[in-house]
């Protein structure tokens, strides 16, 4: 008989009643416009698309829908972290629109300094890439062999979710993801965050 130990949870919720999605993508489409900083660090860094997050740190003090947004966020970290048997209150530390275009993609990466990120997918048109988690253990794994195509979630060394409009995801923020290159044409609008 086997047991899990160490386990990687993700926190998902559906957002849809909860949040005005329509009145965030036209928040996120008025930032991409209007920030010529984020559009300057996009193009010199060569993101397919537009993001705040090297450029605006204020966004739930900007706008009222990104503050509604922030209480929203607060309560499901809290739910998350009692979920986690934390004895922490998670508290917001930065938050940034992402709008991504055909073929763009977000490298695999952690979130330093922070203890929970996320993603609330706003508008994820057919062919938007999916994001990707990796089993942490990936690195000490230096002789483990390949699993079967058909291994049950907790045991595939990579995890592949494709969003909906709606879908907040929430995960401990050393825990390494990324966006995948997507094939459609329309753009991928999102928000994410992380608590500290």
């Amino acid at each position: 008989m086997s047991r899990s130990l160490f386990v990687t949870p993700l926190y998902e919720s559906d957002l849809n009643a909860a949040v005005p999605l329509d009145q965030l993508a036209h928040s996120i489409r008025t930032l991409a416009e209007d920030d010529a900083a984020g559009r300057r660090w996009c193009r010199e860094h060569g993101y397919k698309g537009y993001t705040s997050y090297a450029s605006l740190d204020d966004l739930p003090r900007r706008d009222p829908v990104f503050a509604a947004l922030a209480r929203t966020l607060a309560r499901n970290a809290a739910t998350f972290a009692r979920e986690l048997a934390w004895d922490v209150k998670p508290r917001l530390d930065s938050l940034w629109v992402n709008l991504l275009r055909c073929g763009g993609h977000h490298s695999a990466h952690i979130h330093p300094h922070s203890i929970l990120s996320g993603t609330l997918y706003v508008e994820v048109p057919t062919g938007s890439g999916p994001i990707r988690f990796e089993d942490p253990r990936l690195p000490m794994m230096m002789a483990a062999p390949t699993r079967l195509p058909d291994a049950p979630e907790p045991l595939r060394s990579f995890v592949t979710i494709q969003p909906t409009a709606g879908t907040l995801l929430f995960w401990e923020s050393w825990l390494r993801h990324e966006v995948l290159p997507g094939s459609g044409r329309a753009e991928r609008l999102s928000v994410s965050f992380n608590f500290a």
